[in-house]
């Protein structure tokens, strides 16, 4: 990856490139017997916007459940299910196909009161960024802070986004990468003493970076696709389970991705489905049962991003008759 990579280009979705994907996303609970649930909230359906095109969707949940739609304080779908019947086991699987539209870098975006750091926000816009700048996880002995400052000094610069991009390849070259089946995140500064951590881990300790430099972060949810895979046939890309990386706002530019766990700058491989302001608030499925504690076997996941044949392109309209 190039030293300096910055910001998206202008987007026309008429012309950019675009891969046509569909998401299976399967949760199957298993209970050593039947057991009541609670109300689940599944945050699966991603928002159409000028990269991302939704053409399919579909739900399906066993047993069956009462299900309505809402909006949360972030603007993300959730679907809310209710149960009345009893069951050894809990599905939850959604499918939808949507076409992407991958931004190319492009400096030119950024404020220039913002290419360098430190710099402040515009007064109209701290207000919506404040809690996205405040530091949310304790640290007394200021390990995270001390961990950015060597991760500036080695890249040597005060660009801001050559400093967020070194952040974004310290975590991926300096931590091992583990899965956790478990629920929650680990606290930045737990991640730094084990020196590993799961995609989630490595989204949190980055937000926690790039807010001790003045930055307003976000953690995303959503799907990891491997573009090098577009052109097989019946290519199946991604999978396993959901992924997380992190948005930062670059005042002209707006919310850009960065994945530490891959460090990828730029969204040109990410799905995203809900954007917030701690992880705690973008699990992909929340909620309990109701029955002995040691009824519950445990879980499986499934996440397939396939591709999908494109349409092809409209017919061009003739001129109508003088």
């Amino acid at each position: 990856m190039a030293a300096s990579v910055s910001m998206l280009r202008h987007l026309d979705p008429m012309r950019a490139p675009m891969s046509r994907l569909k998401v299976l996303h399967r949760t199957l609970y298993h209970y050593a017997e039947p057991v009541r649930f609670s109300e689940h909230r599944f945050m699966c359906r991603p928002r159409d916007s000028h990269d991302l095109r939704l053409f399919e969707t579909g739900i399906r949940i066993d047993p069956p459940a009462d299900v309505r739609w809402v909006h949360d304080v972030f603007g993300n779908s959730v679907l809310v299910a209710s149960f009345q019947n009893d069951a050894q086991e809990l599905l939850f699987e959604s499918t939808f196909v949507a076409e992407h539209f991958p931004g190319e870098p492009d400096m030119s975006l950024i404020e220039p009161y913002a290419l360098r750091l430190p710099f402040s926000y515009d007064a109209s816009e701290m207000p919506d960024l404040a809690r996205s700048v405040e530091r949310a996880y304790a640290d007394p002995e200021h390990r995270v802070d001390a961990w950015v400052r060597e991760v500036c000094a080695e890249a040597g610069s005060d660009e801001t986004l050559v400093v967020i991009e070194a952040i974004t390849r310290a975590i991926k070259a300096q931590f091992a990468y583990q899965a956790r089946d478990e629920e929650g995140t680990q606290p930045p500064v737990q991640t730094l003493e084990l020196g590993s951590g799961s995609c989630r881990d490595f989204a949190l300790l980055m937000m926690e970076a790039v807010r001790s430099l003045g930055l307003a972060a976000r953690f995303v949810s959503g799907y990891l696709y491997d573009e090098s895979l577009l052109d097989a046939q019946d290519a199946m890309v991604g999978g396993g389970a959901t992924h997380a990386w992190v948005q930062v706002y670059l005042p002209g530019a707006g919310w850009l991705a960065f994945d530490p766990t891959n460090a990828i700058v730029g969204g040109r491989n990410l799905i995203r489905v809900a954007v917030a302001r701690d992880p705690s608030q973008a699990a992909p499925l929340t909620g309990s049962f109701i029955g002995p504690a040691d009824a519950y076997l445990g879980m499986e996941v499934v996440v397939e991003v396939s591709v999908e044949e494109p349409l092809p392109p409209p017919a061009p309209v003739a001129p109508a008759a003088q």
